[in-house]
């Protein structure tokens, strides 16, 4: 049975390179692209609390632009001979990438980092960070 391998994408190079990594680490692998909705910092600590349809408007970018990314991910993916499963969800992100590995019985996590160095010299952004320590399943980031 083919490993099943998640690869969250946020548009940024980096995690088109895990996309890369995945599809030619993997070739026999079905994959699935994940692109989590985020609402921007600080949105439910607003006071008095956004309009509708400022909240409206920002849903219909999102979308848009994970429909965008995703279209992108299967562009990039046929040309590995790949079609992926994808799929958006919406929340916190990194927390979206651990359940989705763990509802849907994904075997391996593979994701791009920001990369912001730390005191200990280690250079991992927070999702990929705080996804390595959490997901059920082995994850490799690119940086």
């Amino acid at each position: 049975m083919a490993p099943r391998i998640l690869v969250p994408v946020d548009g940024s190079p980096k995690s088109t390179a895990g996309l890369e990594h995945a599809l030619s680490t993997y070739p026999d692998a079905e994959v699935t692209v994940l692109h989590v909705l985020s609402s921007p910092e600080g949105w439910d600590d607003t006071d008095p609390p956004l309009p509708p349809e400022l909240a409206e408007e920002w849903v219909d970018g999102a979308r848009t632009r994970a429909d965008d990314l995703l279209a992108a991910a299967r562009e990039l993916a046929s040309d590995h001979g790949v079609t992926p499963e994808v799929a958006v969800e919406t929340g916190d992100v990194w927390r979206e990438i651990v359940d989705y590995a763990c509802d849907h019985d994904v075997d391996h996590v593979v994701l791009g980092s920001h990369g912001r160095t730390d005191e200990a010299g280690v250079a991992l952004g927070s999702v990929a960070s705080t996804v390595a320590r959490r997901a059920p399943v082995s994850v490799t980031i690119i940086r």
